[in-house]
């Protein structure tokens, strides 16, 4: 059998899935047959969610009650907070919510069951979206020195997130925008990460060492953690006024812009429309430096690349705008990767779903490019490593 190498699997179909589905070419993206545009100006997370593990929007029943077991089992087990208090306060958070997420894996008697047990594998998918928020707030207050902020029933998965990181109530418009990031992010076909979920889980490994290999994949700037890099690139521009002339510098010294292009999309990335909307509309109601100078670097950039390489086709991603829009909420830097993950992992647990109930171990091949047929030496023969 011929062998056919492709770097990076790129365009290489690995496996059927019907969560979602991304079409470069034409700037869209649906879960399970709906316009990410349609699902994130009208659907919460929890339909999502809902949408993504089984394949249909709920009825208003049916999210009442996913919405309730939600709710239920957003605590943490106290061993898992003791693991996250014995990491170094200055760690990543990436690093240590792949640690914190390890560790519940131990505690959940469901855990091993999983990978056999479609009722056992659905609480936990259920535990995990459940838990990350508290995961990721619970590190950042630990990180910080404070006392944790419980989780509260009343409130919904965007806004208990929210007042859990601040110990606030949050207001309408931040809790929107991020119910309305955490819609846009929640899946995106076979990216890295949810691919090395499916890797795992192909094994029969349970869904907790699915969704480590993902967080550890999630964590690397070229994946999610973008966002971050956005931002960082933000806060060295002093003013929208600035924003143009530090673009066209790096331009010519071919360096990189955060958040411009992607591997898939070669038109706008849909999510970024919409995001930047919200962007606008939070620099509405508050500081809106952040907001201007990303918007003013996206228009450089664009008019740059439809002027001088129209052939590349380049123009912001998802991570580009949510950089401002998470800012503005409230979300510290170093944490918009994990909240990235607080999104994703709906996505990844409804491919490890589908993945189990038609498992096939993912096996690729790798062409092999080094020597044949070399002559065994005694180690008194052996010339130097040059």
């Amino acid at each position: 059998m011929s062998a056919v190498t492709q770097a990076g699997l790129e365009n290489v179909v690995v496996a059927q899935s019907s969560r979602s589905s991304v079409d470069g070419d034409n700037g869209r993206l649906i879960y399970a047959g709906y316009r990410i545009q349609d699902l994130a100006r009208n659907a919460t997370f929890e339909e999502v969610a809902y949408l993504l593990w089984n394949g249909e929007l709920p009825t208003g029943e049916a999210l009442d009650r996913l919405d309730q077991e939600l709710r239920a089992v957003r605590e943490v087990p106290p061993g898992v907070l003791d693991v996250i208090r014995q990491l170094p306060t200055d760690a990543h958070p990436m690093a240590a919510l792949r640690t914190a997420v390890s560790a519940l894996g131990t505690l959940d008697p469901d855990a091993e069951l999983a990978a056999e047990d479609s009722v056992a594998r659905r609480r936990v998918a259920l535990r995990l979206v459940a838990q990350m928020p508290t995961l990721i707030a619970s590190i950042e207050h630990i990180r910080r020195g404070e006392a944790l902020v419980p989780p509260r029933s009343d409130l919904t998965h965007a806004g208990n997130f929210l007042y859990m990181l601040s110990g606030k109530e949050p207001g309408p418009a931040a809790t929107r925008a991020i119910d309305a990031y955490l819609v846009l992010l929640a899946d995106h076909g076979f990216n890295a990460s949810t691919f090395s979920a499916r890797v795992t889980a192909a094994t029969m490994a349970d869904p907790y060492s699915a969704v480590t290999s993902a967080i550890g994949t999630l964590k690397g700037p070229l994946h999610g953690g973008a966002n971050q890099r956005v931002m960082e690139m933000l806060e060295q521009i002093p003013d929208p006024e600035a924003a143009e002339g530090w673009v066209l510098d790096r331009l010519a010294n071919k360096e990189r812009i955060m958040g411009i292009g992607h591997r898939v999309y070669k038109t706008i990335d849909p999510r970024a429309a919409i995001l930047r909307e919200m962007s606008e509309a939070q620099a509405a109601e508050g500081d809106s430096t952040y907001h201007d100078i990303a918007a003013r670097i996206a228009d450089v950039v664009v008019a740059y690349f439809e002027a001088n390489r129209p052939d590349l086709r380049l123009y912001p991603n998802v991570d580009f705008y949510s950089a401002a829009v998470l800012h503005a909420a409230g979300v510290p830097t170093d944490q918009f990767t994990p909240l990235f993950a607080m999104s994703r992992v709906a996505g990844w647990t409804a491919h490890l779903l589908e993945q189990y109930a038609d498992n096939r171990l993912i096996r690729p091949r790798g062409q092999y490019v080094g020597p044949a047929d070399r002559d065994w030496l005694p180690i008194e023969e052996r010339a130097p490593a040059s």
